[in-house]
């Protein structure tokens, strides 16, 4: 905790800054960055915080904690708005709001190229491909990326065209009037571009464009007398008809706009975003702040510059339900307007259809945080119950749960899943390949993958790092044996139980050493625990399969001479896979890296040869 001296050196050392934009960065006794921020003047700003004179108390608990900071100078303040945004990426400081990682979120992906493609993806490439997104979960992703795919009646397959046309006989999609059938080659290039414009314009939010094209496009086929053609525009227009239909209108039809709504009180707070197009809500996102987050004005500003940092999608005006001192918000509307490529407008509405639209994010805001505690609660109780179940002497906050996947002698691999404050914690989730073991020994397995993993107890990554509260094994009373005298070993206290199945493979009861404790009368604890057992054991046949298929993939390729390991996962990975390497030209082969002309053309053969030329 900090003294009075120390803070009365901070501020000496803080009102020697200058009063000009910049980044400070406050930190605690060991060094680490616990907070970030910027200020137009910094001398002003770093300064307040030593000044005895904090109103907030989450500030006044963050200040206590710092016993040095440092600082960078900006030109601007947009300037120092986006270098703060990169350090809290960098640094994530404990007392900073921010959100998840752009990696978690999904996105819909267009394709280059002459007949462009729509997929689900999470990763947001360098590529000449336009991302639409993110989406707030990818339920919401995948209902929209098939309802326009089956809407524009858009190809789903893995045909490369125009590589493909008229290679080979129409799939059943086809036949039932789901896909316009590029591959018989009777769809134009500019005919299909003309289903990726609107798919793109769905995508924006711009529905009305989308039909009044579509509507166009069928009265001039029935002009023509190409009825068929007049056919197919009619069904598409119903179809994007109903799917206008299906979003929920908040305002006039010319309205597109983003409004954030912001809920907070002593103990948590959250953020509702909704993106409204053509006056439908057509997405919308939620995020909680735990209770050390400061929600300052300079904070929730860098949160809603970092929002759009990740979307191509900004549209002209975004309301927000909190206030903001003018010159901050200017500096915000530039620096979305820099992003957007247009004039962007943020301002907090006082009255009217606007005002309305913000009270109501607010209210979906705090019926997160309520639900939110509501299911914490419905948790806590249930791990109360489980820790006098099991006499435990501390609350299991934290449980790690193993399980061992093999095929036959290969492919040996232990399954890590955490379950932390009542919520699956996929960050921490990992798994241990067996090294050391021969044959299909589980327990030593199982003995292998756990001294590997109580190994780094002492890391300071925040997650191997942390001692479990309650260790699960997807396992008996043998496993359970094998891993306390590890336990005793390492002269570790950690409470370890076996979770039994029946003879139908599903849970019925946890056990020690020496008996079974059932947990069938307790629903909320059998739930938990059949839910631990279950996602342990999907996890762990995922990442065994996952391996199998890599070293198939790898084992196929490196069958061509001139081709190894090395190569053979350069291969793979720029190519996306052992079909695309398949179905490459020699060209394409070639420009990977390492590869060349000659062995390019080697591949290109070899996947041309019957499987008995190969053999």
């Amino acid at each position: 905790m900090q003294n009075e001296e120390i803070r009365k050196n901070l501020l000496e050392k803080a009102n020697s800054l200058p009063l000009t934009p910049g980044v400070y960065l406050m930190k605690d006794a060991e060094g680490k960055i616990i907070y970030v921020g910027k200020s137009r003047k910094l001398k002003n700003r770093v300064s307040q915080y030593f000044q005895n004179s904090i109103k907030q108390i989450k500030t006044a608990r963050m200040v206590s904690h710092v016993a040095d900071f440092d600082y960078f100078l900006c030109n601007t303040e947009i300037e120092a708005l986006a270098l703060e945004n990169t350090l809290i990426k960098q640094h994530t400081p404990k007392y900073n709001i921010r959100l998840k990682d752009a990696k978690s979120y999904p996105y819909i992906k267009v394709t280059a190229g002459p007949y462009p493609r729509l997929e689900f993806t999470r990763a947001r490439l360098a590529d000449k491909g336009r991302y639409f997104g993110p989406y707030s979960g990818a339920s919401v992703a995948g209902t929209v990326l098939r309802t326009l795919q089956k809407t524009l009646s858009l190809p789903t397959c893995n045909r490369q065209f125009p590589k493909d046309i008229g290679k080979e006989r129409p799939c059943l999609y086809y036949q039932l009037g789901q896909c316009c059938g590029v591959c018989t080659g009777n769809v134009s290039e500019g005919e299909y571009a003309e289903l990726i414009r609107s798919a793109v314009e769905i995508l924006r939010g711009e529905t009305a464009s989308a039909r009044a094209r579509m509507r166009a496009a069928m009265e001039s086929a029935a002009e023509e007398e190409r009825y068929e053609k007049a056919a197919v525009y009619r069904d598409r227009l119903f179809a994007l008809e109903k799917l206008s239909q299906k979003q929920k209108v908040l305002a006039s039809p010319d309205t597109n706009e983003d409004v954030f709504g912001l809920y907070r009180d002593d103990y948590g707070a959250a953020m509702s975003v909704f993106y409204i197009r053509e006056g439908a809500l057509i997405d919308k996102f939620e995020v909680t702040f735990g209770g050390d987050a400061i929600l300052d004005e300079e904070s929730l500003l860098s949160f809603v510059y970092d929002h759009y940092r990740r979307r191509d999608d900004i549209p002209p005006r975004v309301l927000l339900s909190f206030e903001v001192e003018e010159d901050d918000l200017n500096v915000l509307c530039d620096s979305l307007s820099d992003l957007a490529g247009k004039r962007v407008q943020l301002y907090t509405p006082q009255r009217g259809d606007r005002r309305t639209r913000t009270v109501l994010a607010v209210e979906n805001a705090r019926e997160r945080v309520q639900a939110e505690r509501r299911e914490n609660e419905k948790s806590d109780d249930t791990l109360v119950r489980l820790a006098a179940l099991l006499s435990l002497e501390v609350l299991p906050q934290r449980i790690e749960s193993y399980d061992i996947s093999n095929l036959g002698s290969e492919h040996k691999t232990c399954g890590m899943v955490v379950y932390e404050n009542g919520k699956f914690k996929k960050s921490d989730y990992r798994v241990f390949k067996i090294k050391s073991v021969e044959g299909t020994d589980d327990y030593a397995s199982m003995r292998e993958a756990l001294l590997r993993r109580f190994s780094h107890l002492n890391d300071e990554d925040g997650k191997f790092g942390k001692e479990p509260d309650l260790i699960l094994l997807d396992g008996g009373s043998t496993h359970v044996a094998t891993v306390r005298v590890l336990m005793e070993e390492l002269g570790l206290q950690i409470p370890v139980f076996g979770m039994v199945k029946d003879a139908f493979h599903k849970t019925r009861a946890l056990c020690n050493e020496t008996q079974e404790i059932s947990i069938a009368k307790d629903r909320a604890i059998f739930t938990m625990i059949y839910g631990i057992q279950e996602e342990v054991h999907r996890f762990s046949i995922k990442r065994m399969s996952q391996a199998k298929s890599g070293t198939l993939k790898n084992s196929s390729l490196e069958k061509i001479p001139g081709v190894g390991k090395a190569k053979a996962k350069i291969l793979l990975a720029k190519l996306g896979g052992l079909a695309a390497v398949k179905n490459a030209d020699e060209a394409t082969l070639s420009a990977v890296p390492g590869i060349g002309p000659v062995l390019a053309a080697s591949i290109y053969q070899y996947f041309r040869k019957t499987e008995e030329e190969r053999t």
